[in-house]
């Protein structure tokens, strides 16, 4: 009933720039905080931030500075403007949040990952 869909992922070159977009549709109500996660296989997956209904952002210590979340509340989309990416930043990048559907029923959604390589 309810998705996330996130698009954007890719390949870039170390000190490049990619944004992510991830929408929510289906049967919503409203949606709080968003946040975004990654992981690399074989350890375990790590927030990246999060950003309240409100805009409020908070980040990981490893992008902070670099990495910028934003949402649009709208089109129930979250973005996560990735720069001066490094190597170590290659991962499955998700989106995450809880969505309260229509019948007032909070469900937890977390789209289906997009890769993020960052190599020369």
């Amino acid at each position: 009933q309810v998705q996330l869909v996130e698009s954007g992922g890719g390949l870039v070159q170390p000190g490049g720039s990619l944004r992510l977009s991830c929408a929510a549709s289906g049967s919503i109500f409203s949606i709080n905080a968003m946040g975004w996660y990654r992981q690399v296989p074989g350890k375990q997956r790590e927030l990246v931030g999060t950003i309240t209904s409100g805009g409020s952002t908070k980040y990981a210590d490893s992008v902070r500075g670099r990495f910028t979340i934003s949402r649009d509340n709208a089109k129930n989309t979250v973005y996560l403007q990735m720069n001066s990416l490094k190597p170590e930043d290659t991962a499955v990048y998700y989106c995450n949040t809880v969505i309260v559907t229509m019948t007032y029923r909070p469900l937890e959604v977390w789209g289906q990952g997009t890769l993020v390589t960052v190599s020369s």
